[in-house]
């Protein structure tokens, strides 16, 4: 089997590859904010305010929001190769080393047919998940445009199923993604991971024990793979136009989800893998669907009466007003800032965090821009804010476990891995089912549905706290 280098950086610098992409998205929307960050010369330091300058710039401004989706994706495809053609033209043909079947597992359990919902060791279900749902907003940790669509799809259980749909899971063996939740609702999978045999045992375990029908792309032509590989799966980055004809050639609506996962400029490229075969899969299947999970480490337009209940909290201060004006004081007013000015319509909540850097701020915005563009063209997205989650990939970083393990000092709850699965798969199946109409901002579409933890309503704005956070954190995690 030929190595191939796949999705690749046409530069070989990351950051100067996501300069030119931001300034090219702001150009005509945003001059000044273009020329700012062709100039940046501290980008790994400085670039959480340009991110969050892509999101003002459009805000008010529908066109705008929807020109700089548009024109960020347009560079960003220009900046991309695979191998050594062009991203977008590797596309048409399909290597003949890279060929792929199909393996299908039909899971042996009854589907599931009421929607419940892992939360502390308890499965919430019928008047115990609404209490939770009243709780969660209550505490300001979901909208109630959230709680509504959960509030929907317990009401309609058949919706489970998903019936004439066909679900791409795009990293599937991750732990943020419907997979597992779909699986035990009956539904029709294409998992999609890495050829690797830990990653194909979960994913084949899953589906075993699943009640829907879960299709892997598998090799015609095996390999005796003696390095711990696997002649089932693919590789997203390297095997993308194999993976492009595979999923053109099977039935049924095709809903694909991006919900991939990987480190430094590795994300970035899954990224663009998982969005090239996004803009293939709609203009060779027009009834395709979108899905994305947006994290809530990021910056988002918020609604007033988000930022009222942030102006509540502030006033009603879990820290004194004495104490907390000494510590904004001795930290010369970075610590304990407002989350938004007062009044603000819509506020803009920046919880971009500096220790998961720029690439995974890129990666994340190219699937915004992503939603942004398919819904302008008339394409279903789903695309909603899930919950800060304990996934190993964040807590392996000890500065944001113990952010984390402080969060709940200024009004964020820290999600389990599985009530953030299950919650985000009812409200996947929610955006398939209930056929809303596009609001009339971008900013509007992704602020519906959102699970964001609390980070938009707390008191403080996010990084201000995250220290702190982390400092009162640190005890619980010794502990």
């Amino acid at each position: 089997m030929t190595t191939r280098e796949g999705v690749q950086f046409r530069s070989e610098s990351t950051s100067a590859t996501a300069r030119e992409v931001l300034a090219d998205a702001l150009r005509a929307a945003d001059p000044v904010g273009a020329r700012a960050v062709e100039h940046e010369t501290a980008w790994r330091r400085q670039y959480l305010q340009h991110f969050r300058r892509a999101v003002e710039a459009g805000v008010g401004d529908a066109a705008a929001a929807r020109s700089i989706a548009a024109e960020g994706l347009r560079s960003a495809h220009a900046a991309m190769r695979f191998d050594d053609v062009a991203l977008d033209e590797a596309l048409a043909v399909t290597p003949l080393d890279q060929v792929l079947s199909t393996t299908t597992v039909q899971g042996e359990a009854d589907p599931e047919t009421e929607l419940t919902v892992p939360y502390r060791g308890e499965r919430l279900g019928g008047d115990a998940l609404l209490r939770q749902l009243d709780d969660w907003l209550d505490r300001g940790v979901v909208t109630p445009s959230c709680a509504d669509a959960v509030r929907t799809v317990q009401a309609n259980p058949d919706w489970l199923r998903l019936e004439g749909d066909l679900v791409v899971v795009l990293g599937a063996g991750a732990e943020m993604g419907p997979y597992r939740a779909l699986q035990r609702w009956g539904a029709e999978v294409a998992a999609v991971d890495l050829p690797r045999a830990d990653v194909q045992g979960r994913i084949a375990e899953v589906a075993t024990g699943g009640a829907g029908r879960v299709h892997v792309p598998s090799r015609i032509v095996t390999h005796g793979r003696p390095d711990g590989g696997s002649d089932v799966g693919a590789d997203l980055v390297r095997e993308l136009p194999a993976l492009a004809h595979w999923l053109s050639s099977l039935e049924s609506r095709v809903v694909l989800g991006n919900y991939c996962y990987a480190d430094g400029g590795q994300h970035v490229r899954v990224s663009m893998a998982a969005d090239a075969l996004a803009d293939h899969l709609v203009r060779e299947r027009p009834d395709t669907a979108l899905a994305f999970l947006a994290t809530p480490t990021d910056v988002f337009a918020v609604g007033a009466d988000d930022v009222a209940r942030s102006e509540a909290a502030y006033r009603a201060g879990r820290f004194g007003r004495m104490a907390r004006h000494a510590t904004r004081v001795a930290s010369g007013g970075r610590l304990l800032q407002r989350n938004y000015p007062p009044g603000a319509d819509p506020g803009i909540c920046d919880a971009l965090v500096p220790q998961q850097g720029p690439n995974y701020a890129f990666a994340k915005r190219l699937q915004r821009w992503r939603a942004t563009t398919a819904r302008a063209a008339g394409t279903t997205v789903s695309l909603n804010v899930a919950p800060a989650t304990r996934t190993r990939s964040v807590v392996k970083n000890k500065a944001l476990a113990a952010a984390y393990a402080g969060a709940h000092r200024f009004g964020v709850e820290i999600f389990d891995p599985a009530t953030s699965n299950t919650l985000m798969a009812a409200l996947l199946v929610h955006d398939l089912r209930a056929d809303l109409p596009a609001e009339p901002e971008p900013w509007q579409d992704e602020a519906r549905g959102a699970a964001h933890g609390g980070l938009w309503t707390a008191a403080y704005h996010p990084r201000s706290a995250l220290g702190l956070a982390a400092v009162l954190g640190v005890g619980a995690l010794r502990g």
